[in-house]
């Protein structure tokens, strides 16, 4: 999710040099909110560059003509140039991973003391959107897992409900074991996997 996240980022940069550049496009690399930066391949009929660095841009003159080396570009110019796009980005989306005991839908006490910051962040972010996933681990069958996880989500969307939060704003679903955060064998018991995520976009 982080690398489509920073994609998009990039892509909205993109845009918004190619629609304040008459007589040329821009593309600059920006670093993702928490500090990592990815990186981007610029190519067309004339060639390609690859930005990986923060703040590296490389200008495009034409269809026909490669993308120039890239250089790094000053952070007062990027705010001259891009400032009024990059304030009308959204905010990233926060994540809280909240886990359960094993082979139940009792969350522990740590992940219940967190669920506290779900209802803030939510505010903060004046958010209508905000996912609910379960999850498990490997031990027992793949539709059981499932069930479970489902079981898991809908008792962290009650109690999100409780807190207040308006029920068309959440999306509840089920992974089941197919995306464990940790990679086991089968039938292997893993706490790091047996939890649900909720994300606030």
């Amino acid at each position: 999710m982080k690398h489509i996240e920073m994609i998009l980022l990039c892509l909205a940069v993109l845009l918004c040099l190619t629609a304040c550049c008459k007589d040329r496009n821009l593309v600059v690399l920006l670093p993702e909110p928490g500090g990592t930066t990815g990186q981007i391949l610029v190519s067309n009929q004339g060639g390609s560059q690859l930005l990986q660095e923060p703040n590296m841009a490389t200008t495009i003159l034409s269809a026909q003509s490669a993308p120039k080396k890239p250089e790094p570009m000053g952070e007062q110019e990027i705010q001259e140039t891009f400032g009024e796009a990059l304030v009308a980005l959204p905010s990233p989306p926060i994540h809280f991973i909240l886990y359960f005991k094993t082979d139940t839908t009792e969350i522990t006490n740590e992940s219940r003391k967190l669920l506290a910051k779900v209802l803030p962040a939510i505010a903060d972010h004046e958010s209508i959107d905000v996912s609910v996933v379960g999850h498990t681990d490997r031990f027992g069958t793949r539709a059981y897992n499932y069930q479970l996880a489902l079981e898991r989500a809908l008792l962290v969307q009650k109690m999100l409900l409780a807190l207040g939060i308006n029920p068309q704003f959440i999306e509840v679903t089920s992974h089941g074991e197919d995306n464990p955060l940790i990679q086991t064998a089968d039938e292997v018991r893993e706490p790091r996997n047996r939890r649900v995520e909720v994300v606030v976009r």
